[in-house]
């Protein structure tokens, strides 16, 4: 059996709260994508950081994407997902779509495909992948993320006491580096 990944193991063992934010980290990525290798020196080694990480977890069937893809449409999608309560099950199959599929993530095709497996409407989901105020709140999550200091997904913060700055966790991490940074912020065990 799969280990469980290291955030949902902290949101069963700790009382901590998720706020998913989506963030576009590269839109400049034009339609169709750039081949990942031209984008991101030393990608092969960097996919094969991955491909191990995810292994820790029993996934041993990812599929390291070739293209880094515009994330533009999918984001504007995963808007109408949380307004509708599939925002978890949208990000899942989105997720599953690119790391284990090779897929895109812009495509009328793929975002059809995707939103039928999420249980959205298609139809809704295309919409909103071109809706102009989708799209904005889309730039507009980016320009807070910049301001706030993200530098790098997936971002965790941790906040303590209103007013304090947050405990940031940047990039995937296994469980004991977002436990930790978990209970220094004074998150108590369930």
């Amino acid at each position: 059996m799969a280990e469980r990944s290291s955030l949902v193991r902290l949101l069963d063992e700790y009382e901590v709260t998720l706020s998913w934010v989506g963030y576009e980290l590269h839109p400049e990525t034009p339609a169709g994508g750039v081949a990942l290798a031209a984008h991101v020196p030393h990608a092969e080694a960097m996919l094969g950081c991955v491909k191990n990480f995810a292994a820790g977890f029993g996934i041993v069937d990812l599929v390291p994407p070739p293209r880094l893809v515009p994330t533009r449409r999918i984001l504007a999608v995963a808007q109408l997902a949380r307004e509708v309560g599939r925002l978890d099950a949208l990000r899942a199959v989105a997720f599953d779509a690119y790391w284990r599929r090779g897929w895109g993530l812009e495509s009328d095709e793929d975002l059809g495909w995707i939103a039928r497996e999420a249980d959205l409407d298609p139809a809704a989901a295309l919409a909103a992948a071109s809706d102009p105020a989708r799209l904005a709140a889309v730039a507009e999550a980016r320009r807070e993320a910049i301001a706030a200091g993200v530098t790098g997904i997936p971002t965790f913060d941790f906040f303590s006491a209103p007013g304090r700055p947050p405990l940031r966790v940047v990039g995937c991490q296994p469980y004991e580096v977002l436990a930790d940074a978990a209970v220094r912020a004074g998150a108590d065990r369930r």
